[in-house]
């Protein structure tokens, strides 16, 4: 599948009253997700608090995820890691699952220099036939994947898309000059979707989806017919969406829209806690202006 959508969300993981995850949530949110205008999803990705899920919690919303699916939006496992051989062994069991693709965040804390990312994520290429995203987010992971080494991983058959998060429009579009026209990019951050497109982008991977999805994909559809002035004014309108979904980190923000929009999807385990009184008031306010409240 070389399509993986425009409007991917990055799914958030519910969790019950005791923190244990909530597949039957997980079931609706899906289903909430796709009739809102995702037509991607990832699973398990950082929105999805991936670092305290066990790979037992990660298959099992994978599995949840693809059944309610059912076909109709691509599902994309986040299965990379900073442990090249523990990526490989997801890798393997999402596919067996049915995932359509997966997705490889750049691995965190060991810092490797830019031959080593190579060989980690062609690695894990060789042992799977499932497209791979690539997931550049160095403000997260403490190293940038460089545009020479993206172009270097796109020659690889099954490696045809990265979600480009480093904030650097002249690295995207360094991307862009670099890699065949396949390939695809998609802006990893929610306010700068537009720019992207307008460098040599598809689309984003958003966590303001989950509550904005139609009105993101009004954006893109406009840019892409040449409404450019009408897809300026939807970006400036959702700005302050895109910004409240950051005012924290991520996914505390979104996990606090989604309950106050009637869309409990539980708390968040350790090391993450819930916003603040005046974090949350803060996001109330921006839902009502927005008229999602």
């Amino acid at each position: 599948m070389s399509n993986l959508g425009t409007v991917i969300t990055a799914m958030i993981t519910p969790f019950d009253e005791e923190l244990q995850v909530d597949l039957k949530k997980m079931e609706q949110l899906t289903e909430r997700l796709i009739q809102l205008g995702s037509d991607g999803l990832v699973v398990t990705g950082t929105t999805g608090e991936s670092p305290t899920l066990t790979m037992e919690e990660g298959l099992s919303l994978y599995e949840c995820v693809i059944k309610t699916a059912a076909g109709r939006v691509p599902v994309i496992a986040g299965t990379g890691s900073n442990n090249t051989q523990q990526s490989i062994e997801l890798t393997r069991k999402a596919e067996e699952l049915g995932a359509d693709a997966i997705m490889l965040v750049t691995p965190y804390y060991n810092k490797p220099p830019q031959d080593a990312l190579y060989a980690h994520f062609s690695s894990i290429a060789s042992t799977t036939s499932l497209p791979i995203m690539l997931y550049n987010v160095p403000g997260r992971t403490s190293r940038n994947i460089e545009a020479e080494t993206v172009a270097r991983l796109a020659q690889i058959d099954n490696i045809i898309a990265i979600k480009e998060a480093s904030g650097d429009l002249d690295q995207v579009s360094k991307i862009r000059r670099l890699t065949p026209p396949e390939f695809t990019i998609y802006s990893g951050d929610d306010s700068l979707t537009l720019p992207i497109m307008a460098v040599g982008g598809k689309g984003v991977v958003s966590v303001a989806s989950h509550i904005v999805a139609d009105r993101i994909q009004t954006m893109v559809k406009a840019f892409k017919c040449g409404q450019v002035e009408e897809a300026a004014r939807c970006h400036r309108e959702l700005l302050p969406i895109f910004q409240a979904m950051f005012v924290t980190t991520n996914p505390i923000p979104v996990k606090t829209a989604l309950k106050l929009t009637g869309f409990d999807v539980g708390g968040l385990r350790l090391p993450l806690a819930e916003a603040t009184t005046e974090e949350v008031a803060f996001i109330k306010q921006v839902l009502v202006e927005a008229a999602l409240l």
